[in-house]
């Protein structure tokens, strides 16, 4: 049962909607509002009280720069990168071969495994926090870019082959039976065949990942000790205690920290939207 669309509402409900979804709006973006005027308030603003008011002065440029000449924001930000990028690369490629397998191929164990994928991604994360800890010590990658990419992809490698294995389970299996009768090998098939058809999904997946990575803040904090491999999210933690009452440049970087999945968000944004649509219609 779908809900109704809003065109084939009465004109009292139409008229209701229009009026309520601006309020809506403006109430869910005012914390983000919030934030913004905070970071280019003055210090003296926040030390006077004036933390809602409309700020005496308006240092767009002077506080976010001052992010970077009194910070290690660009060094955290770089750091970000760095896991983020590989991350999402290892997963996304990973899960197309294991969801390629799980989907295509008719094997005894084919549904238990997926089981065990899917299963994965309803244990609670807080509880690996300890054993997640002391394999990282005992395996050298504490403290690690490498080590942080790398849980991270076995973290993120259930949900992305339920993702990736549901897709490809859409497509006619007739297609890969005829490339089969024709003699293409199914690295083949894989790469010429199914890819291409699922690369809207992988879009979409992409983007979600790179959400998810970015803004992780709980293993950057279990996993990592130095600024040498701290990222933005886990980075601003540190610059509340470095400027004490500075709230002004801690709403700056945030703000810094929000940009890059905002970004890639936008610019993926067709892709997405196709992706997570894919095999919504018939036609």
């Amino acid at each position: 049962m779908f809900p109704k669309p809003i065109e084939k509402s009465s004109a009292a409900v139409r008229t209701g909607y229009q009026l309520i979804l601006p309020v809506a709006l403006f109430l869910w973006l005012l914390p983000l509002l919030a934030i913004f005027l905070t970071s280019i308030r003055p210090a003296a603003d926040i030390n006077a009280g004036n933390i809602f008011g409309m700020p005496s002065d308006f240092l767009l440029v002077e506080n976010y720069l001052a992010v970077f000449q009194q910070s290690k924001a660009g060094e955290y930000l770089w750091n970000s990168v760095r896991i983020t990028i590989p991350t999402v690369i290892i997963a996304v490629a990973l899960s197309c071969l294991t969801g390629y397998a799980l989907s295509v191929y008719r094997f005894r164990w084919a549904v238990p495994l997926f089981f065990v994928f899917v299963a994965g991604n309803f244990v609670p994360f807080q509880i690996l926090m300890v054993p997640v800890r002391d394999l990282s010590v005992s395996t050298g990658l504490y403290d690690t870019v490498t080590g942080l990419v790398l849980f991270h992809s076995a973290f993120q490698l259930g949900f992305c082959t339920l993702f990736m294995r549901n897709f490809i389970k859409a497509l006619p299996f007739e297609l890969i039976e005829s490339a089969r009768i024709d003699g293409v090998g199914e690295f083949k098939i894989f790469w010429y065949l199914v890819l291409p058809l699922v690369k809207p999904a992988i879009a979409a997946l992409s983007v979600l990942i790179f959400t998810f990575i970015w803004n992780d803040f709980f293993w950057a904090t279990v996993l990592i000790q130095g600024d040498h491999a701290l990222p933005i999210t886990a980075g601003v933690r540190a610059l509340n205690g470095q400027f004490v009452s500075q709230w002004q440049l801690v709403s700056a970087a945030s703000l810094l920290a929000a940009v890059p999945p905002v970004l890639m968000f936008f610019a993926m944004q067709k892709h997405f939207i196709a992706g997570l649509t894919l095999g919504a219609t018939k036609g």
